[in-house]
């Protein structure tokens, strides 16, 4: 979905694990379906996947800050489908809507809770570092998907605000 105005951020990471789980590996693209990111499969469907959590979305610099903590945290690695670059972690709430590449506009449905499958990823496998209630701004964010398409590493990522 082409916007007119200049991009917020660029999608760094496309990552699916068709086994389920995490990490989730790097694919270059692939297709975004309102079921949820094409290749990528969840093995708990009580928390995760499902037309409100289609789509897990994580900032790199969120990433690279807690790296930066000790956290042997790297993109994927908490299971997220989508690593974004330079969009506003901290603008970014419930009901907002993306424009990611060409086609596809995801709208944030909440934070992605975090569990210890994810604990490998940080440092004495402290988790919860990344929860919204503990650490607000912090979460990854679950998201469902209003226009499917393929998403591609390097594509725009354009914040519409809510309703859009």
């Amino acid at each position: 979905m082409a916007t007119d105005r200049a991009p917020d951020g660029v999608v760094v990471g496309v990552h699916v694990n068709p086994a389920g789980g995490v990490p989730k590996y790097a694919v270059g693209l692939a297709l975004v379906t309102s079921s949820g990111v094409a290749g990528d499969r969840q093995r708990d469907l009580k928390h995760h996947g499902g037309p409100d959590r289609a789509v897990c979305l994580f900032a790199l610099e969120r990433i690279e800050a807690l790296a930066a903590e000790g956290h042997p945290i790297a993109p994927g690695t908490t299971g997220e489908n989508l690593t974004i670059a330079g969009l506003d972690w901290g603008r970014v709430d419930v009901g907002d809507r993306l424009a990611v590449g060409d086609d596809v506009v995801l709208e944030i449905t909440g934070p992605a809770p975090p569990c210890n499958t994810i604990a490998g990823s940080f440092k004495s496998g402290e988790f919860k570092r990344i929860s919204a209630k503990l650490h607000p701004g912090w979460s990854r964010l679950y998201a469902r998907v209003l226009r499917e398409g393929v998403v591609r590493e390097r594509a725009t990522v354009c914040l519409l605000g809510q309703g859009a």
